[in-house]
């Protein structure tokens, strides 16, 4: 084996093969690849390899991994998702350790690419926070290529997911104590999924109308991308830690601040499982804050269109903030992701932003975009044959290699 041989230990992955495709890739590259199985889906999407299983409480989990380390001389270790319980403690242990963490995500910039960052992603990304860095390090970024559209089948993405629940049968009998990082069963959802699916069906013409109007009608109006109550991004929000309480906040602010001809978009997240009922919640505040006629609810419908025609876009820290911002869409977060930085987000209290928001500085985008996609994003998908196999060539390189892009940037462009 090469001196530059590393061993490996991934955790959970996504629900699809792609944590098995990555392994046998490191495999046949020379390094040493070990698994650590939390539930039974994870043993099924490791089969025919044998993995470590973790049955205890969460609370052993350190001192497990810490035993682990040093049996196979653990170098790295690759998770999806940086804020599941189990990932938590194992991503601190590593670094009490020296093991290097390795953290995919979906894609900050969809739908052709996915994230992969060490030590942590989105509000944990280890981007700088400054502009100036920005239009500095992209200057010693060659030219990107286009990249090729992978045809992303939900169904294919759904099959998986249900393969990967449906293993949970045997989670009582083999891993009793693990409790998912979901916070709904697997039937729910599901449920969930099916009742709204025929909704879409029903309204979506009708939204489709409503979208086609605004813009034929030139009414101005700001846009409000709801996000997933179960995402990370919002459930360890300080203060918005639901999309239920930010509508509220959003609301009372147009009502008290916006211009009298505005009104407010707000349309749902494409994967909600209908069970927050937003109409409702929406035509409540709507009469809370005398909004009549100044709200429309989309459950479905063009983001690019809504987006491109809208006054502003305001949103906690939705990865619809990089589109936004792409289409020159002034933007104000609620939260603090990655692109909110001057030059590119409105930097106002929301207050003040109904009344004059601030576009992004398009030289500035175009420059965070390039360092952001050379640096944390990788070419391919995680569900489709071909996007996981594009994706796994180029994740290998980057988690085998000494330092990664970002580091090499930084030691170019100090902060």
């Amino acid at each position: 084996m090469g001196d530059r041989s590393r061993s490996f230990l991934l955790l959970q992955g996504v629900s699809s093969p792609f944590f098995s495709r990555l392994a046998t890739a490191l495999s046949q590259q020379g390094h040493r690849v070990h698994k650590v199985s939390f539930n039974a889906g994870d043993v099924v999407y490791w089969l025919p390899r044998r993995s470590n299983w973790f049955k205890q409480d969460l609370s052993e989990l350190p001192d497990f991994l810490h035993k682990l380390y040093a049996k196979h001389g653990i170098t790295d270790q690759v998770v999806f998702g940086d804020r599941r319980p189990v990932h938590i403690a194992a991503l601190e242990q590593a670094r009490q350790n020296n093991v290097r963490n390795h953290v995919f995500e979906e894609g900050y910039f969809r739908p052709n690419l996915i994230t992969l960052e060490q030590e942590g992603v989105n509000a944990r990304s280890q981007l700088p926070r400054s502009p100036t860095w920005f239009t500095q390090a992209a200057q010693h970024i060659p030219p990107q290529p286009s990249l090729k559209d992978f045809r992303s089948r939900l169904g294919l993405r759904a099959m998986h997911d249900i393969a990967y629940q449906a293993s949970g049968v045997f989670n009582r009998l083999l891993f009793s104590k693990y409790r998912s990082h979901h916070n709904m069963s697997a039937a729910v959802e599901y449920a969930g999924y099916i009742q709204r699916s025929r909704l879409l069906k029903r309204v979506a013409a009708v939204n489709t109308r409503q979208i086609e109007n605004l813009v034929a009608q030139r009414t101005p109006y700001f846009f409000v991308p709801l996000q997933l109550n179960s995402d990370s991004q919002v459930r360890d929000h300080e203060r918005f830690h639901t999309m239920q309480l930010m509508l509220k906040h959003v609301l009372q602010s147009f009502a008290q601040h916006a211009p009298a001809d505005t009104k407010l978009v707000i349309k749902n997240h494409p994967l909600d499982t209908g069970w927050e009922h937003y109409d409702r919640v929406v035509l409540n505040l709507e009469h809370q804050f005398g909004l009549k006629d100044r709200v429309v609810y989309l459950e479905t419908g063009d983001l690019a269109t809504l987006l491109k025609h809208a006054q502003g876009t305001i949103t906690l820290n939705s990865t619809v903030g990089y589109v936004a911002l792409e289409q020159g869409c002034p933007t104000h977060c609620l939260g603090d992701p990655q692109y909110n930085l001057p030059g590119l987000t409105d930097q106002q209290d929301l207050a003040q932003f109904w009344g004059m928001p601030v576009a992004p500085e398009a030289e500035l985008f175009q420059s965070f975009k390039r360092v952001v996609v050379h640096s944390t994003q990788v070419y391919g998908g995680f569900y489709c044959p071909p996007s996981i196999a594009q994706a796994v060539q180029g994740s290998c390189e980057r988690l085998a290699a000494e330092l990664s892009p970002l580091q090499q940037l930084l030691s170019l462009v100090p902060i």
